[in-house]
């Protein structure tokens, strides 16, 4: 999704708007993310990693089918084909990570401080200073643009 966005903003110059309210869901990217998303997709590549004994693969699935269960619980009107292939029907939360309409103002001030807590956990956990640095770093990309923007809203170009 971020090449996607990157090439529609700033090669193809669209505004954040039309990315984020037409693009988006568009049947080519719904397609996209159907795949990318999918539980089972995830779900089917985990078990295989598990097979094989594979464990960066298994770190790379288990990864990919974490976010697509986050997904899951927390994407309202820009919601996946979370079961693609076996269905097309999606799975609309009551909860949106982004969407004020659905909680997303709430949501935001739940994820940053998880981010909080986990990177001071990380934080408390590391020795040396460049991995402290790494980790805070990571965590700025996230805290800063929902601080500066008053929440998800102004990363989607909706706010």
């Amino acid at each position: 999704m971020f090449i996607m966005v990157l090439w529609s903003t700033r090669v193809l110059g669209q505004p954040e708007r039309k990315v984020f309210g037409e693009s988006y869901y568009s049947d080519a990217w719904q397609a996209v993310f159907a795949i990318d998303h999918g539980l089972l997709t995830w779900g089917a590549l985990l078990a295989f990693a598990l097979l094989r004994r594979r464990l960066v693969l298994r770190v790379f699935a288990g990864s990919g089918l974490l976010h697509a269960f986050a997904d899951l619980l927390t994407h309202h009107d820009d919601a996946r084909r979370q079961f693609w292939p076996m269905t097309d029907w999606v799975f609309r939360s009551p909860v949106s990570y982004w969407d004020a309409r659905y909680f997303g103002n709430v949501f935001a001030v739940f994820e940053v401080g998880l981010v909080a807590v986990l990177a001071a956990y990380l934080c408390w956990n590391r020795t040396r200073t460049w991995e402290r640095a790494v980790v805070l770093f990571l965590a700025a990309l996230m805290v800063v643009p929902v601080v500066a923007t008053g929440g998800f809203h102004g990363l989607h170009g909706m706010g």
